[in-house]
């Protein structure tokens, strides 16, 4: 990496920033998230210098360092990044311009990630009220904005708001992205949780299984979103009595967890207590409790 003081002018110094991010982006893409802080976290230096503190660009930077953050599990740090890089599109870029409509939509599932439901809700009706009328109702970021408002609805148990709201996400996605786009695994995962709260299991296995499938061809075997799909088949095959499939997809699962995000990640924690309640409700508690140990440990670390 090239010090910004060497660089030979701003276009060279744009140059390395350029090639920083999308190194980071691609290191975000394969579950490579403590490769790609620094790298993003340097460029955003670097785009302050050269193109300062209030340009899009320096906004961009920012939601590609609070993305990272998020996704290691560091609210606190994203939460600061998210918002700044909000206030700088709205203010460069006017407040019905798609970019800030990404923002709002960062920012709003940032807050709901935190539990933060009622400061979520009108940032995502906001953003696909934007997306609507700038993109138009068929766009991928509209079929996003609906995804994510769906998903709120889903958390507020408001379940008949959340549906047809999954469904038009996803008849977008099958018909402008294809059938076997990440984002339509997206929008099946989702349609498939929301089944599953309603209780009906039979039509939610097939959205899961669908989704796996597309995740492990297009992400590869050992992406975080292929772990996400197997934690959620897990509890579904766990949930209608398939115990000994649920294992097997709980252990593969945190594999996955434990090799790309790390030992003491909330996601690991996270497949850590699932699979640890299994071995109780099978009987094994001697199997469960080192893993609950281990839980235990991330917790309060």
């Amino acid at each position: 990496v090239v010090p910004v003081r060497d660089a030979r002018g701003s276009d060279d110094a744009a140059q390395i920033a350029d090639r920083l991010n999308a190194e980071a982006v691609e290191l975000y893409h394969q579950g490579r998230y403590e490769e790609a802080l620094p790298l993003v976290q340097y460029a955003l230096e670097i785009r302050e210098q050269i193109l300062g503190p209030e340009h899009p660009d320096t906004a961009t930077n920012l939601d590609n360092l609070a993305t990272i953050h998020a996704a290691m599990g560091a609210y606190d740090q994203a939460l600061p990044a998210y918002q700044r890089a909000l206030e700088i599109r709205e203010q460069a870029l006017g407040s019905d311009h798609p970019d800030t409509a990404t923002s709002l939509n960062n920012l709003a599932w940032l807050h709901t990630a935190m539990g933060s439901y009622s400061r979520a809700l009108p940032l995502y009706l906001r953003a696909l009220e934007i997306s609507e009328q700038v993109l138009g109702p068929d766009h991928p970021h509209t079929a996003g904005s609906l995804n994510n408002l769906a998903f709120l609805y889903k958390a507020l148990g408001s379940y008949s708001q959340a549906l047809p709201l999954y469904e038009r996400a996803l008849e977008i996605c099958e018909r402008v992205l294809g059938p076997d786009h990440p984002h339509r695994a997206t929008s099946l995962n989702n349609l498939a949780a929301l089944h599953v709260s309603i209780g009906s299991h039979d039509q939610a296995l097939p959205l899961y299984e669908r989704a796996l499938e597309i995740r492990k061809q297009v992400l590869g075997p050992e992406h975080p979103d292929v772990a996400a799909s197997l934690n959620n088949l897990a509890a579904l095959h766990d949930s209608m009595g398939s115990s000994d499939e649920a294992q097997q997809l709980y252990q593969q699962a945190l594999a996955i967890r434990e090799h790309i995000l790390g030992p003491e990640h909330l996601a690991t924690a996270n497949s850590l207590n699932n699979l640890a309640a299994l071995y109780v409700s099978m009987g094994s508690g001697r199997h469960a409790l080192p893993l609950c140990t281990r839980r235990l440990y991330i917790a309060v670390k």
